[in-house]
């Protein structure tokens, strides 16, 4: 079942904006779309150890310490998790992540981190699985579709380096 298929079968039904493939936040800002609501960068991150894994959910302009993050919350030297691993945990490509790929994570193996920053956004843009289109997902949508996922979203402040 398509993403979009899975959000109407739990009443969520967000507006979706196709454009050509975008793999970063960069060439989103290059392409000039006028799109209302709030803009994510999508990090998935794992521990030390491969053994927790977490998306991130933060401001596309945010650069992240990652030292200090790891630090607050208790994590052994938090880092990027591979291609592998995105495939593995979220079954989407480098370049489609989005909170969304959660559907993918039937164990929960993944926590869902959101940054503070993000707390009066609204409409957040999220790829539906592909990076050829843009979901307008709505903060209660986001709740609702992390609860029918097991995902509990985890609301931090995240350092800036």
């Amino acid at each position: 079942m398509d993403i979009m298929t899975q959000l109407a079968s739990w009443q969520i039904s967000p507006p979706i904006i196709e454009h050509p493939p975008l793999f970063t936040c960069d060439e989103a800002d290059r392409l000039l779309l006028d799109r209302p609501g709030t803009r994510l960068k999508n990090l998935f991150l794992r521990d030390n150890y491969g053994r927790r894994h977490a998306l991130l959910l933060t401001r596309p302009n945010k650069q992240v310490d990652l030292k200090a993050l790891s630090t607050q919350l208790g994590w052994s030297r938090i880092g990027f998790a591979s291609s592998e691993r995105l495939d593995r945990y979220l079954g989407v490509e480098p370049g489609h992540v989005s909170v969304l790929a959660l559907v993918n994570d039937g164990a929960q193996a993944v926590e869902l981190w959101l940054d503070n920053d993000l707390c009066e956004g609204d409409d957040f843009h999220c790829h539906p699985l592909r990076n050829t289109a843009t979901v307008l997902l709505s903060k209660s949508d986001l709740a609702h579709f992390a609860e029918h996922t097991g995902h509990t979203p985890q609301w931090i402040d995240v350092p800036e380096r």
